[in-house]
């Protein structure tokens, strides 16, 4: 009875992280929709093929926005590659349901191909690549010419390639692969992520040439919803 309980636990959670695909009407999809719609906009003299979520700390919700923001771009119509780059806390095969045995460390080990490691899931146009085993040296994985190469091949088969990597003050991971993608959102968590810590983060993406496209402010109180989500310039 325990068991079942919290898989029914589990279950919700994972529903509540997916609320553009269990509840697109939602208003915290529309925000979302908002929020692809202001991706697009910021670049249009250039094409958006790769995007790196990010923030400055733990559990701020930068796992939940890159999960929904590829949901929203699948639902437009691209063919999205969802990937798992927090090879030190992944989360990704948690929030879809996937045993995180095989992934992205995988393929940057030449023992899988792209397709072989990727999970397809229920939603259209939606793939996702989990972390695979936590390896001993991630951001020297991440700034290896084999991620290069990976990522070159990856815009090859996808429209649109998200990266879903660590906070930006606790390790460099995401530091290094920002300045490989076309653009990088930074999440903030409303009443919890300090002015200075979210500044700081700031200073050092942008000191590693991350393209910063702008801010999502998470779990933001107002009258008409219990969460809000705003996207604006940095």
């Amino acid at each position: 009875m325990v068991l079942k309980k919290q898989k029914h636990k589990s279950l919700g959670q994972t529903k509540r992280k997916l609320i553009t695909n269990v509840d697109p009407k939602s208003p915290i999809s529309e925000q979302y929709r908002t929020i692809r719609t202001n991706i697009l906009f910021s670049a249009v003299d250039r094409d958006i093929q790769s995007l790196l979520i990010t923030s400055a700390g733990p559990g701020e919700g930068k796992s939940t926005t890159a999960a929904n923001l590829a949901i929203v771009f699948a639902q437009q119509g691209k063919n999205v590659l969802l990937v798992d780059a927090d090879m030190r806390k992944p989360t990704m095969h948690y929030t879809f349901n996937f045993t995180n045995t095989i992934g992205l460390t995988n393929v940057l080990a030449k023992q899988k191909s792209i397709s072989a490691a990727v999970k397809e899931t229920d939603m259209q146009n939606l793939s996702v690549l989990l972390s695979g085993p936590i390896p001993p040296n991630p951001a020297e994985l991440l700034g290896s010419r084999v991620m290069a190469e990976f990522l070159e091949e990856a815009r090859r088969l996808y429209d649109l390639v998200i990266f879903d990597t660590p906070p930006v003050l606790a390790v460099t991971d995401a530091q290094v692969l920002a300045n490989q993608c076309d653009g990088t959102v930074f999440v903030v968590n409303s009443g919890q992520t300090e002015v200075d810590n979210a500044v700081k983060a700031k200073e050092l993406l942008q000191a590693a040439k991350a393209k910063l496209l702008g801010v999502v402010l998470n779990n933001r109180k107002a009258k008409e919803t219990n969460h809000y989500y705003y996207y604006g310039n940095k």
